[in-house]
């Protein structure tokens, strides 16, 4: 059932973000997931882009007491409130590049593909590279700024985001996934843009959700982890250690499973697709909740429902 409710919210949000600008809407540059500027009559931009464009005034006081330093604190306090709001269903339920990346996803299995899995070392040397990208992300605007580093790193980020070339496809643009021979920072990155566009299509066909491993929105987002509205608890005195929670889990985290003593399993990686609410056998083990009401819960009769369904369909 959540993953049908999942499906439909995600299909609906990325027309609405996508095209949402086509028929008037707008809203605005603080927009706590991928919705790329890029897309030409998107209807909000990912707060990334804000983030480099405005982030060298916060340094410089006089300047954050004009109107572009006003900007710079609304924007930031929109993005606070919708991430304090909805914390990772951002990335779960409404990220169009998210969504994407699930579509590929779901092509393999229709293949008979199996996904490509990776080891626990691996994953874990992986970890840090989403935060070496938002240390960049937020140390190269201050380089441009006050040390005069070339204006053509300017939204670096942006500049080499997957997004960029991959989103205006489904707007029929294909002018980002061209080589920009202005001058030779252009170029590099242009070239280094589309190969990574071509590695995370390639590698979100293989394994779910494959760039968000990387994604330096993520951290961003996890620090309001502890006032958000949202909430994912699991009772450690009911947990069967079954591992079902492990294995569905599309970002491979095993906190969930091998908590056993706090409340909050939310975790870093954590985009709150709830497969593993889905999947947990346990009646009200794991629960996502909005301030102290249930959304869902797991609940062993439709988990036995499920297996019965599928050894029908399969034989």
């Amino acid at each position: 059932m959540i993953g049908n409710i999942r499906l439909l919210i995600q299909n609906f949000m990325f027309v609405l973000l996508t095209y949402g600008g086509r028929i008037g809407l707008n809203f605005g540059y603080s927009i706590p997931c991928f919705s790329c500027p890029y897309v030409h009559g998107c209807a909000g931009y990912c707060y990334l882009m804000a983030l480099q464009g405005q982030w060298g005034v916060g340094f410089y006081f006089p300047k954050l007491l004009s109107y572009q330093g006003f900007k710079v604190i609304l924007y930031f306090l929109v993005f606070a409130i919708l991430t304090i709001v909805l914390s990772k269903i951002w990335c779960g339920w409404i990220c169009p590049f998210g969504t994407l990346q699930d579509w590929l996803s779901q092509l393999r299995k229709k293949l008979g593909i199996r996904e490509t899995e990776f080891s626990w070392k691996i994953r874990e040397s992986l970890k840090p590279v989403k935060y070496v990208l938002l240390a960049l992300l937020l140390s190269i605007p201050l380089l441009i700024t006050y040390a005069g580093l070339h204006s053509d790193f300017y939204l670096f980020f942006c500049q080499i985001c997957p997004a960029k070339p991959i989103m205006p496809l489904f707007v029929g643009d294909t002018r980002n996934f061209a080589l920009d021979f202005t001058n030779i920072i252009t170029l590099t990155f242009s070239a280094i843009s589309v190969m990574i566009a071509a590695g995370t299509l390639i590698g979100s066909f293989f394994k779910d959700r494959f760039f968000c491993l990387f994604c330096p929105m993520l951290p961003l987002i996890q620090m309001f982890k502890k006032i958000s509205f949202i909430r994912f608890e699991k009772s450690v005195h009911t947990c069967s250690g079954c591992g079902n929670c492990q294995r569905m889990c599309p970002m491979d985290i095993r906190d969930v499973h091998l908590e056993k003593t706090k409340k909050n399993v939310m975790s870093e990686d954590c985009m709150l697709c709830m497969r593993c609410i889905e999947a947990c056998p346990e009646d009200n083990t794991l629960t996502a909740k909005f301030l102290n009401y249930r959304l869902f819960s797991s609940s062993g009769k439709y988990v036995a429902k499920n297996y019965q369904q599928e050894k029908t369909l399969h034989g």
